[in-house]
């Protein structure tokens, strides 16, 4: 029978806990925004998040990480690396929290602790990366969340610096429509700052930052360095520029000198951050594709798989949110099923991600089919995976392995696992992994031979989140990482 002792200790046990969250909380601001060192917490963020979900992620990690880590532990720590003078960083609190549980023995003292896991990340030890200017050509669904994203990091050692902004036209009234849909997002919610019209300029100001608002019609017409632009990464958005020829017209422009595009690019090198971006040759190469949200969805699932199993042959349905292309209500398109009303219908229609995949991971090629249905929502899309496998497994194998590639090696950024038996997609909007895997949902046959794996994705800010990690690849300014 509980008791009012339980009761009044178990709460003070908690506030307690609150009480640390909020200092773990206050550490990382500090450490953001005076020293450029962002923590993360077993890769997920800790900066901009509530004392709840600070104490969530606790909870995550005795769940799926199996290493209890307590919040106190991630404070101590916290504090030690305040005081290390280190150069702009990424640290996985989490991580270095779970070492220390297990390693302190071997050490005097968190701090010497921690002196051997960063060694190589002092300040006098490293070269801090040149920022690089960045202008969104295009400012739609991926365009102003990129621009929320690159805003966003402004604080984290400026790798990325979002100078200028192309659309087809520039008035006063433009400016302020733009400036509202930057600031109000039906699906991801309100800008956690303050955007302002400055018209005589012709320049959003995005907390403090002044982004040249700039009228273009034709990539190559455009003379950037009048803006004060150099050396930048063009990230092309618009889906209208999609083959090498037509994305060189950037090229052409004063102050470029990389491309990116936010869709499948042909003749170009496709690119799954995490997966296939150590083949570019970043000397030679200027224009790169991020390949599209599906294609960054499925692709580090079936690295996995391949790399353990193998890959027989498989299907591919992608269930996806209805997107701009099709209508609002029922009209002319020139695909087909599209044109019926996106708000009312599942839509079956043709997805090229079985073949984008392969360009990924070649051993694939000729082994997936694919398909999509456009669903009834704004936001949030389903891959189901049913692969014949090379190599016999079981169910609690297969999310094992899973459980371990979210968790070590090249694909923690893309991978997440999940394990909330009750989710559903709205719930992985946000998400910052480009494939979450559903962990309660797998099945694998009774012979081990076939498996089902269904992986949701953030079709708009997961596949952002990997747009940003792939600029920040290729204009080479990605900081020091421990994982």
């Amino acid at each position: 029978m509980e008791t009012v002792i339980d009761y009044e200790k178990e709460l003070n046990s908690h506030i307690e806990q609150e009480r640390a969250a909020v200092r773990l909380s206050s550490i990382t601001g500090e450490l953001l925004y005076h020293q450029g060192i962002e923590l993360v917490f077993f890769r997920n963020h800790l900066n901009d998040v509530t004392v709840a979900e600070v104490l969530k992620l606790h909870t995550y990690s005795k769940k799926v990480v199996n290493k209890p880590v307590d919040i106190f532990t991630s404070v101590l720590l916290a504090k030690e690396i305040l005081n290390l003078n280190l150069a702009p960083a990424k640290l996985d609190i989490g991580k270095l929290s779970s070492e220390w549980l297990s390693e302190k023995e071997d050490f005097s003292s968190p701090t010497e602790f921690l002196k051997n896991k960063l060694s190589g990340f002092e300040l006098e030890n490293a070269v801090a990366p040149e920022p690089r200017d960045v202008v969104l050509y295009g400012f739609g669904r991926i365009g102003r969340l990129a621009a929320r994203e690159l805003i966003k990091q402004a604080g984290k050692g400026q790798q990325l610096r979002l100078r200028g902004i192309v659309t087809r036209s520039n008035s006063e009234s433009d400016l302020i429509k733009r400036a509202a849909l930057l600031k109000n997002d039906s699906v991801h919610g309100a800008f956690d700052g303050t955007v302002a019209v400055d018209s005589e300029k012709e320049a959003l100001i995005i907390n403090g930052q002044i982004v040249k608002m700039i009228c273009g019609k034709k990539p190559e017409d455009i003379d950037y360095t009048q803006y004060g632009i150099n050396n930048a990464l063009i990230i092309d958005n618009t889906g209208v520029f999609t083959n090498r020829e037509a994305l060189s017209r950037h090229l052409q422009a004063n102050g470029v000198s990389r491309v990116l595009l936010t869709a499948p690019g042909k003749g170009i090198p496709n690119i799954v951050y995490g997966i296939n971006q150590g083949e570019l040759d970043l000397d030679n190469e200027t224009i790169y594709s991020a390949a599209s949200c599906t294609t960054n969805a499925i692709s580090p699932v079936l690295k996995v798989i391949n790399d353990t199993y193998g890959v027989v042959k498989g299907h591919i349905e992608t269930v996806h949110a209805y997107t701009n292309d099709q209508n609002l209500l029922d009209n002319m398109h020139k695909k087909p099923r599209r044109g019926r009303s996106a708000a009312i219908n599942m839509v079956i229609t043709s997805t090229g991600a079985g073949n984008a995949v392969t360009k990924v991971i070649p051993d694939l090629k000729d082994k997936l089919t694919a398909n999509a249905v456009r669903v009834p929502t704004p936001n949030g899309s389903l891959a189901i995976l049913n692969l014949e496998l090379g190599k016999e497994t079981t169910l609690e194998e297969l999310n094992g392995a899973m459980r371990d590639a979210a968790l070590n090696g090249e694909l923690i950024n893309q991978i997440y696992y999940a394990t909330d038996p009750e989710m559903v997609s709205s719930d992985i909007i946000g998400n910052t992994c480009c494939s979450v895997f559903d962990s309660n949902a797998t099945i694998v046959s009774k012979d081990g031979k076939n498996a089902v794996i269904y992986a949701w994705y953030d079709n708009e800010f997961g596949y952002t989140k990997q747009v940003i990690r792939m600029a920040k690849y290729i204009t080479k300014v990605r900081r020091a990482i421990y994982y």
